[in-house]
């Protein structure tokens, strides 16, 4: 599919997705148009797989204008990390109790700056991090 014609269907259809294999440069700009289907660019996890050595990083990059201020998502970095559980360390399990926790925190309500929503309790990177961690080990 010619990336035009993708970054419309993912505007038109997103379900239809499940994987998107691309290069680069079009990989960078329609992960950044998925990431606003979501609502947050800092909810979606990205990976690179293939060849000796894959990577996993968060699609939206490092946020230098909002360093230091507790207002970035880690949600993506996270979900990143279960990603390489599953595809990189075959512990499906594991990732699978990762991405359930972050489910479970959201469903709880709590939200970063980014995602925040009437009724929803506003949470800042840390405590957002630590919600999902005491989920993962069962303390919540």
């Amino acid at each position: 599919m010619y990336v035009d014609n993708c970054a419309m269907q993912l505007v038109r259809n997103p379900k239809h997705f499940d994987v998107i294999i691309t290069e680069n440069m079009f990989g960078d700009i329609l992960t950044d148009q998925a990431a606003m289907l979501t609502g947050s660019i800092g909810m979606l996890p990205s990976a690179s797989i293939g060849g000796s050595v894959a990577l996993y990083e968060p699609v939206h990059g490092s946020a230098p204008d909002i360093a230091g201020q507790k207002k970035a998502n880690p949600i993506a970095t996270i979900l990143s990390a279960a990603m390489m559980l599953k595809y990189s360390f075959h512990m499906p399990e594991a990732a699978d109790s990762v991405s359930q926790a972050v489910s479970a925190v959201l469903e709880k309500g709590y939200r970063t700056p980014d995602i925040m929503e009437d009724g929803k309790t506003p949470v800042n990177t840390e405590e957002m991090g630590e919600l999902i961690r005491k989920h993962i080990i069962g303390e919540s």
